[in-house]
């Protein structure tokens, strides 16, 4: 990317010892040190003669004597408009003797089926670009300063709207905090919830990774509850004792099913019961293709949930945007967290995402999204049953990720591993599992969870081939 630089160049540190003299032959040293040691790289913009000596307080021609002779010594670059630039410099190896492994340096691209990582060639930067220079037209100059904690009150009723119209909850502008993505929300939620007093909390067996490493992290006690075909099983999480619970109810991780009608009614009484809370983590819930949309628990009972939603998978992880949708008695505890440790997301990223959301961009990049990820679905689903037999995949309704099954005695950390020999990178069903202290994990069959949303079509096609040799299935 071509870079126009504002007149006179960027700033650039010199140290000068005006009492050893010789100061031409001192800013060449320097720069010549620098360039050697690649803090200033190929391509980069020094300072024009004019700014460089005003900042070092010498003659203009002192500066220009030290540019030419680095120029005649090849350390430099000089054109007409473009000012001076870093010549072309060792590489690294060259630098520190070392040579590149000749295989690596080849080696083709892995085929990576890690899951919960969107194409992001899918993500419209045109209309973000559009919104983000919208934003700075528009947010008022207060806006550059410290916000309201809960977060920028536009994208606060943006997203409490969209909640309401997209996942049939009820959360309010006032409900509702914005964060800097779903970990950060988080982690701001089981901290309150462990100052309040609680002590345990019941987690999906298999789950999202790292869940019940956030939660002990908190101060919290995190107990496995199992997941079936139905989604958690809610009687299950009553012999637990815990008064809360984190799930994925509208496409569970990793196994893909839905939190059916009769669970959600049990889990709405069981909250009632134990004067409990429910954290919604609203995963996957914006791409479904083949089932009817299920709302948000936060719609059905607001006093005894908190929903968290973002944007890492719906737009970019790097966007850091999230929102918590929290009952009155949880959502100031969850401001004060937010206080004593993030400000959260810049004012000026917040006003561009609620303009993307409120304009409509957002939905039209989520029905280009979704086309995208089912086209890539319907040729994992052929594949797999081309390659296994039909049947073996499952969660395949919504999402970006399946399981697939293997054949019964398989060992799926081999199967992994010997994929991962032929370039294919997979995770085991088992890395989704946890246990309590002390007591093993209920077994599961053996399966993979297979991330399709940054794979290409022809390179899904490649990594099935390649995941039922790994399984020693036969053509």
């Amino acid at each position: 990317m071509t870079v126009e630089w504002a007149r006179g160049g960027p700033d650039l540190l010199v140290f000068l010892d005006r009492d050893a003299g010789g100061l031409g032959s001192q800013i060449q040293a320097h720069l010549r040190a620098a360039i050697r040691e690649r803090r200033l790289v190929s391509g980069e913009r020094l300072p024009s003669t004019r700014r460089l000596a005003a900042l070092l307080g010498v003659a203009r021609g002192t500066v220009v004597e030290a540019y030419e002779q680095l120029l005649a010594e090849g350390y430099v670059l000089s054109t007409v408009g473009s000012g001076t630039r870093v010549a072309a410099t060792p590489s690294s190896e060259e630098v520190s003797g070392h040579v590149a492994d000749p295989v690596s340096a080849v080696s083709p691209r892995p085929i990576d089926f890690e899951y919960g990582i969107p194409d992001l060639r899918t993500v419209p930067l045109s209309d973000w670009s559009w919104a983000v220079s919208k934003a700075t037209s528009t947010l008022p100059t207060a806006a550059l300063g410290d916000d309201d904690p809960a977060g920028w009150r536009h994208l606060r009723d943006v997203v409490s709207a969209y909640h309401r119209r997209v996942r049939a909850g009820s959360a309010t502008t006032d409900d509702t905090v914005i964060v800097a993505g779903f970990r950060q929300g988080l982690t701001f939620a089981l901290a309150t919830l462990a100052r309040r007093g609680t002590h345990a909390i019941a987690l999906e067996d298999p789950g999202p990774r790292d869940h019940d490493v956030i939660a002990q992290r908190a101060g919290l006690q995190a107990v496995p509850v199992p997941v079936d075909e139905e989604g958690l099983d809610v009687g299950r999480l009553r012999e637990t004792g815990a008064r809360a619970v984190l799930l994925t109810p509208a496409h569970q991780c990793p196994t893909g099913v839905a939190l059916g009608p009769s669970r959600r009614r049990d889990l709405m009484a069981w909250a009632e019961e134990v004067d409990g809370v429910i954290l919604e983590d609203d995963y996957d819930a914006e791409f479904r293709y083949d089932r009817q949309p299920v709302g948000s628990l936060q719609g059905l009972n607001p006093r005894r949930v908190i929903a968290f939603g973002s944007v890492s998978k719906t737009l970019a992880p790097a966007l850091r945007l999230g929102w918590v949708l929290a009952p009155p008695q949880w959502r100031d505890g969850i401001i004060e967290e937010k206080q004593l440790t993030s400000r959260g997301a810049p004012s000026l990223d917040q006003e561009a995402l609620a303009l993307l959301m409120e304009t409509g961009r957002f939905d039209r990049h989520l029905r280009r999204a979704r086309e995208v990820y089912r086209a890539r679905r319907d040729v994992l689903a052929a594949e797999v049953d081309r390659a296994f037999e039909p049947g073996r995949l499952t969660g395949l309704a919504a999402g970006c990720h399946a399981v697939l099954q293997l054949p019964a005695g398989a060992d799926e950390r081999a199967v992994s591993a010997t994929a991962a020999t032929l370039g294919v990178v997979v995770n085991t069903l088992g890395r989704y599992r946890f246990s309590a202290e002390g007591r093993p994990a209920e077994p599961l069959a053996p399966a993979l969870v297979i991330g399709f949303g940054n794979v290409d079509e022809a390179r899904i096609r490649d990594g099935v081939r390649i995941l039922a040799a790994a399984a020693g299935v036969q053509p």
